[in-house]
């Protein structure tokens, strides 16, 4: 659809939605919120289909406007929390793929890098593990339990302190993309380099698939939610760096929230993997078709909830804004 005739099939709405945002006094709350979820939708399908123009810009002025009205005028409903992550989050992280795609690169790259360094530096392991890990995992690998860390401490202890640990590096992933996004690629940096030497430190040990099988237990979704971390961090850094159409503070205020969404987002993907650390990994006597299940699970999981269902949804708006648009059209021929 062109954008002017998406403009004028839509615009009584969007004087009738800007009139309700001016009575202040005379609100419903109901049917504020319902123009609102319809506003966003035309906002996404701007974003989409005439992306850094002046119709987005409208859109997204008079969604903020209301986003901020609804807010202050209305008590949060008690489905606020699944609507966020069944529609709200997946439809917005849609259009940060491409953060995501940065953020995984960088980190795989470097994975490469720490297990290259590790392989031609005896001591590059050390400087980034310490010389107390290694010492510790060596003696267990001669014990004949080269695991035997995940055993040390009690499983609710272990669960918390890891979730609570993985929820920092979270936000340090976050935060530091407020230098232009670079801090938060220096995260993805430093835990790639981590995660390559102290695979490769097993390779070298003969252990690799011993330590895979274990290790990714928990690793498949706490490093998959570390690089999403890493994508809210790049999403806040673009909204300094790439402004578009929109006053400068505008995009940094939208970067600023829609990195905040993302970080949100990962919450519950720490404690799923906290979970499992505490719980599960030390369980190194499981047999190998259910360390597998349990591995492909969560890939699974992850894979679909941040890559597979918001396409899915965007998708899914789109083809219903394109059948309302036919509808539209069919029906001003038939007058």
């Amino acid at each position: 659809m062109r954008e002017a005739a998406f403009v004028k099939q839509n615009k009584d709405k969007w004087l009738k939605f800007e009139s309700l945002l001016s009575n202040k006094t005379n609100l419903d709350p109901n049917q504020l919120s319902d123009l609102y979820i319809e506003i966003t939708d035309h906002l996404s399908y701007a974003q989409t289909f005439y992306p850094n123009s002046n119709t987005e810009q409208y859109l997204n002025q008079i969604a903020s406007k209301a986003h901020q009205t609804i807010y202050r005028t209305k008590k949060e409903s008690k489905n606020r929390l699944i609507s966020f992550f069944k529609t709200e989050f997946p439809l917005m992280f849609y259009h940060h793929h491409r953060e995501l795609l940065i953020s995984f690169l960088t980190f795989s790259l470097f994975v490469i890098v720490g297990a290259y360094s590790a392989a031609n530096d005896g001591d590059f392991v050390r400087s980034f593990l310490g010389d107390g890990y290694v010492n510790m995992t060596l003696e267990n690998i001669e014990k004949g339990d080269p695991m035997a860390v995940y055993k040390q401490q009690g499983e609710f202890h272990m669960f918390l302190g890891i979730t609570i640990n993985n929820i920092k590096v979270a936000l340090f992933a976050f935060g530091y993309g407020i230098m232009f996004g670079i801090g938060s690629l220096f995260i993805m940096l430093r835990n790639g380099i981590m995660l390559g030497s102290f695979q490769y430190f097993f390779y070298d040990q003969g252990l690799l698939w011993e330590s895979m099988r274990t290790i990714w237990i928990h690793g498949t979704i706490e490093i998959s939610v570390i690089i999403i971390a890493g994508c809210s961090g790049l999403v806040l850094g673009n909204g300094m760096l790439f402004t578009g159409t929109l006053p400068r503070l505008t995009a940094f205020t939208r970067g600023v929230i829609n990195g905040l969404k993302i970080l949100i987002s990962t919450i519950p993907f720490f404690i799923i993997a906290g979970f499992l650390e505490g719980f599960v990994t030390r369980h190194t006597e499981m047999p190998d078709w259910l360390a597998i299940f349990i591995i492909a699970s969560s890939l699974a999981l992850i894979l679909f909830y941040y890559v597979y269902y918001p396409i899915y949804l965007h998708r899914k708006m789109k083809a219903e804004e394109i059948n309302k648009s036919s509808n539209q059209i069919t029906l001003n021929i038939t007058e």
